[in-house]
């Protein structure tokens, strides 16, 4: 299988944390190519944050935060064996890449791409067959579970019942939802068969080895 994985950068907080990742990952490259897209996590939306104060435009902190998408994708490509010493910074060359390394690792790519879009979109791309979008939540659910205890988690959706959660959350003022709605378009579009799990290196696997966990969207 071609597998895209969408890994937030705030779930690489420490380096035995990325070195976990990276076992993982080399044991699912054995049979499965891969591609993983890293976010920015705390360190981006810090330096977005002092670049605001600084009177820097969305468009510039987008840049800064792009960068540091990068920066973490070469933290975790110093874990791995299996990868190039490159970061792809457009899906062409990560797409070249692939053809010799079973695993490819990015960070974001354009200015008002989320790196989960980047993800998605890299699925398109490579005609993914499996999109992962590991998130610091078990899976899709009806609310914010961190503030609405009686939100309700979905064990599967359709494509368009994932974009009409998003769009509604959205639309919420300072809510925080499991994936941006840029994505969630691409995977409805594209029909990508997705899954949003809790991202531990564990449930990667568990996932690969058909275990049913998270919220499936197919």
């Amino acid at each position: 299988m071609k597998i895209v994985i969408s890994l937030g950068g705030s779930i690489l907080d420490d380096g035995k944390k990325i070195q976990e990742f990276a076992d993982v990952f080399e044991k699912i490259s054995r049979d499965h190519k891969l591609f993983i897209v890293v976010g920015g996590g705390k360190v981006a939306r810090k330096y977005i944050s002092t670049a605001r104060e600084l009177g820097a435009d969305e468009t510039f902190c987008d840049y800064i935060g792009i960068a540091v998408t990068r920066i973490n994708a070469m933290l975790l490509i110093a874990a791995l064996k299996s990868a190039p010493r490159k970061v792809p910074e457009e899906f062409i060359t990560a797409y070249e890449l692939s053809k010799t390394y079973p695993i490819v690792v990015m960070g974001g790519t354009f200015p008002g791409h989320t790196t989960d879009a980047t993800a998605a979109l890299l699925a398109e791309f490579v005609n993914a067959d499996l999109f992962l979008n590991a998130t610091s939540v078990d899976g899709v659910y009806s609310d914010d579970p961190k503030v609405n205890r009686n939100a309700i988690k979905y064990s599967k959706l359709s494509p368009s019942e994932l974009v009409s959660i998003i769009n509604k959350a959205a639309m919420r003022a300072g809510v925080n939802v499991v994936m941006d709605l840029l994505a969630a378009k691409i995977i409805e579009r594209s029909k990508i068969r997705t899954v949003v799990f809790l991202g531990e290196p564990e449930n990667i696997l568990k996932i690969i080895n058909g275990e049913r966990i998270g919220t499936l969207i197919e």
